[in-house]
């Protein structure tokens, strides 16, 4: 079989690939299966970034269903799962803070408009070349920014006033809350992050988040713990998909919301294409890059139009999907409808389920999503040193965009300066 080199320019769904080279039913036990267990990791974890990021959790449920699917089945990579990301929780938290859910929406269809028209242009393969460092750098910030808002849920703290958005003042408002510490919340989220740890250590192939919010759901109910769940903070989930209707518009959201939907659209592509790229490393295949970037900015637009938030391919469900055994790109389209099935079926148990339990597994995340290996290798170099550390800080201290662009400045003017003895050497 080959492994798409030669196809890898073509703006053609892998799908629709797939269904022409043959399709059985042996590799669709497979895709069931893979579709599956990659649901049952994407069901804790989606409403958990929906929460982190200052929405309900159905939200980040709409956004798995919808957005998901149309990632798996108009994708460019034939293992790609699409769904709410963790990098995605700050940019969505202040915009939400800012232009409420509704600017949110249309902050995340304008988004999806923008990553159609770069794949459709041809402009896809140029978000390969961001540099190494500036990558590392920006998800590195992300990690530690995501896991500093997850202090509040994680302890169960009270604060005076909002939570501020700034990481100091953030810190500064935690430690002036401390008095207000909730020991059994506290208690649940780290006893969550333990149990998935330690699952992960002990029988890796065990949906370690979904066990965790189990556990913690039930102990919460049984010993009745006096913390804060889904139910008792934002209701009942809704039990099916909303109708769908066009964000609210106008001349001057629009052009205020444009520099965000702008970030929103770099952040999607980098993150889109890296776990495309990662799924290629683990399968040998090679996937569509503008096809994809088509696709997620389609699934964007339709994620908005459902009430869902920005979608973008995940590594961590797309690397579960292919360890499953996934076949076709039905196994992540099977993902989103075993996600619509639960909240079908199931809503109601979500109200069980407690924020600190969801902070947990949030911390997790950012553990793993964290490049620290990378981040030290990086380090000792002084000239990835002087991108990587700025891209990180200015991620951390200022703010994404912030970030990426001054990294990439600075790997250009590294870059330019070698041309430039080169051409004097010559």
């Amino acid at each position: 079989m080959p492994d798409g080199s030669s196809t890898a320019h073509l703006y053609r769904p892998k799908l629709v690939t797939m269904l022409t080279e043959g399709y059985g039913l042996a590799a669709f036990r497979h895709d069931v299966m893979a579709g599956l267990t990659v649901a049952v990791v994407a069901l804790p974890l989606s409403m958990a970034i929906a929460v982190a990021s200052g929405v309900t959790p159905e939200r980040g449920l709409f956004t798995a269903i919808v957005g998901g699917f149309l990632v798996s089945a108009l994708g460019g990579s034939r293992f790609q799962v699409g769904g709410p990301a963790g990098a995605f929780i700050v940019l969505v938290a202040a915009t939400v803070a800012q232009f409420g859910v509704e600017g949110l929406l249309l902050t995340v269809f304008v988004s999806g408009l923008m990553l159609t028209v770069i794949g459709a242009s041809g402009l896809g393969s140029l978000i390969r070349y961001i540099p190494h460092p500036v990558t590392v750098g920006f998800i590195s910030g992300i990690a530690v920014t995501i896991l500093a808002s997850q202090l509040h849920d994680l302890g169960g703290l009270t604060l005076a006033g909002a939570e501020p958005g700034p990481i100091l003042p953030k810190l500064a408002a935690l430690a002036h809350a401390l008095p207000t510490l909730n020991w059994s919340a506290l208690a649940v989220g780290a006893g969550s992050v333990a149990v998935i740890f330690g699952l992960r250590a002990w029988r890796p192939a065990w949906p370690a988040m979904l066990i965790a919010i189990v556990l913690a759901s039930v102990a919460t109910l049984l010993l009745h713990l006096p913390i804060e769940t889904i139910g008792s903070h934002f209701g009942k989930i809704p039990r099916g998909l909303p109708a769908p209707h066009l964000p609210a518009f106008s001349s001057s959201l629009l052009l205020q919301i444009l520099p965000t939907a702008l970030s929103f659209t770099l952040l999607g592509g980098v993150e889109s294409l890296l776990s495309a790229k990662v799924a290629d490393g683990m399968t040998g295949r090679k996937h569509r890059s503008n096809m994809e970037l088509v696709a997620q900015g389609i699934a964007n637009v339709a994620s908005a139009l459902f009430g869902g938030i920005s979608v973008t391919g995940t590594i961590a469900r797309t690397a579960t999907n292919i360890r499953a055994g996934a076949r076709s790109p039905l196994a992540g389209m099977m993902h989103s409808v075993f996600l619509l099935l639960f909240i079908i079926l199931a809503a109601p148990l979500a109200s069980y389920i407690p924020l600190s339990a969801l902070a947990g597994v949030l911390v997790v995340v950012c553990w793993y999503m964290a490049e620290k290996e990378e981040f030290l290798h990086l380090i000792v170099d002084w000239r990835s040193a002087v991108v990587l550390i700025p891209t990180f800080a200015l991620t951390v201290f200022k703010d994404l965009t912030f970030g990426i662009v001054t990294g990439c400045l600075l790997a250009a003017l590294f870059a330019g300066i070698d041309r430039w003895r080169q051409a004097g050497k010559s």
